[in-house]
């Protein structure tokens, strides 16, 4: 089935829609979950490190910021249930360049996300399989890459199953973890004041670490960006969002806070799998090669989603015009074939851009340049619910302004925290789309390269 969309020129341009191919609350549910508990968690303790107690608050204001940030997304959901997700939210109230710049670096931070993905998978996997290290990092990280691309070459409700799966099997590790930090708080309380940080908290190294930490929260708006294959997204998407948010911010904070305390900073900070480390550390040699294996598949089940969730965004934006007609075609399962595919390719040539570096600096590297690039959708976001609250067309305005402010205030502490030169990097990013936008608009004379939402039934 084909959505016609007719732009400003009177012109159609025909997007497959797909409408029996659709994602449920669960499977939604799954994909904020999966999205958001990757690998970041169990490698950004090592990145963490050097910050010491700024580091655990940190984590604490990244939650309550990313809540907020959730409701924001939630509300546009209910109240825009016929938008094509975040970019028909901005292209609805902020008008047409504000949105394609905003999607424009959340379509790049997806695809490199998914570099950071496999290349922290790796880490575990050689430390759950040895034998792997005789082969090179870059080809393990490049191969589980393709091996989701091609799952997804089946059609959104294959990755959809999977990241069932693997959501299930990925909160084994995170609760292996919380159990073990509880049995040593009762046991032996002693472990928690032995290798206490010795770094004070201060304004800067605090900004800094929520800054990192957020890579580790990023992907609770996963829920609104495929919408369009969503059923009933007024419903599903705002319950989905929430529900998964707060699935994750409970998990986060238990966990979060055990490797930091547990582990003296100088090894934490070299470390590929702390995790790992911890459970040899402090249990026995071997579990921490056992819950390897569960990292992995966590890695994997969110390696999976935002797979899946590039290639509809990517769709997304080819159907407004933002990127050319062909990445919007569907394959015979539905999947967006040829945006898969280029997005994979984006990524692998990330992933072997990155291997010049240690795994932990690399790492670092791409989660601050991932966090940069998907703050211009957070501030954009925020920033259209306060439109709609100015335009007072909605009921319970009031609320929408409750709402807003927190969403604009977490997204500009992020900003500063984030420091120059990832800053810098967001501006790059934003400001590399505008040749695309402004070669599409002359390609393709008097049409709009962003087009209005299709109206649905």
């Amino acid at each position: 089935m084909q959505d016609p969309r007719v732009n400003e020129a009177g012109n159609t341009q025909h997007c497959d829609t797909r409408p029996e191919r659709k994602l449920g609350f669960w499977m939604c549910t799954a994909l904020v979950v999966g999205n958001t508990i990757g690998i970041g968690i169990f490698l950004l303790p090592a990145s963490l490190a050097p910050y010491g107690y700024s580091a655990m608050l940190g984590w604490v204001i990244t939650v309550f910021g990313c809540l907020a940030m959730a409701r924001v997304f939630a509300r546009l959901a209910r109240d825009m249930p016929s938008a094509d997700g975040p970019y028909g939210y901005i292209r609805g109230t902020l008008g047409e360049i504000p949105a394609f710049v905003a999607m424009w670096s959340y379509w790049i931070a997806t695809w490199i996300t998914n570099a950071a993905i496999a290349i922290g998978v790796v880490g575990y996997l050689d430390t759950l399989f040895p034998a792997l290290r005789e082969v090179p990092a870059a080809v393990q990280a490049v191969s589980l890459l393709w091996l989701f691309v091609l799952i997804n070459l089946l059609g959104v409700r294959a990755g959809g199953r999977v990241q069932i799966v693997t959501t299930v099997l990925k909160l084994l590790p995170m609760l292996s973890v919380a159990g073990l930090g509880i049995w040593l708080l009762l046991t032996h309380p002693s472990s928690y004041t032995e290798n206490l940080p010795t770094e004070p908290v201060s304004l800067a190294p605090l900004m800094a670490a929520s800054t990192i930490a957020l890579f580790a929260m990023l992907g609770f708006e996963s829920a609104a960006v495929p919408a369009d294959r969503v059923r009933d997204p007024g419903w599903t998407i705002p319950r989905a969002t929430m529900v998964g948010t707060m699935i994750t911010a409970v998990i986060y904070l238990v966990v979060s806070s055990v490797p930091l305390l547990l582990i003296p900073a100088a090894e934490l900070a070299q470390s590929k799998a702390p995790f790992s480390d911890l459970l040899d550390r402090l249990v026995g040699g071997g579990y921490g090669r056992a819950l390897s294996l569960f990292v992995v598949i966590s890695g994997l089940g969110a390696l999976n989603g935002w797979v899946l969730l590039v290639g509809e965004l990517t769709r997304t934006i080819a159907c407004n015009g933002g990127l050319p007609a062909s990445f919007s075609r569907s394959n015979r399962f539905g999947a967006p074939a040829l945006a898969l595919v280029a997005t994979g390719a984006l990524a692998s040539a990330m992933i072997l851009m990155n291997y010049s570096k240690s795994l932990v600096q690399g790492f670092t590297f791409i989660t601050t340049v991932v966090t940069a690039a998907n703050l211009p959708l957070y501030l954009c976001c925020a920033l259209a619910l306060l439109v709609l609250w100015r335009r007072g067309q909605r009921p319970a305005n009031s609320d929408m302004l409750v709402l807003a402010v927190p969403g604009l205030g977490y997204v500009t502490f992020a900003f500063i925290g984030l420091g120059s030169e990832p800053f810098g990097w967001a501006i790059v990013l934003a400001a590399a789309g505008l040749p695309v936008y402004a070669l599409l608009r002359l390609r393709n004379g008097r049409v709009s390269p962003l087009l209005p939402p299709a109206a649905k039934p």
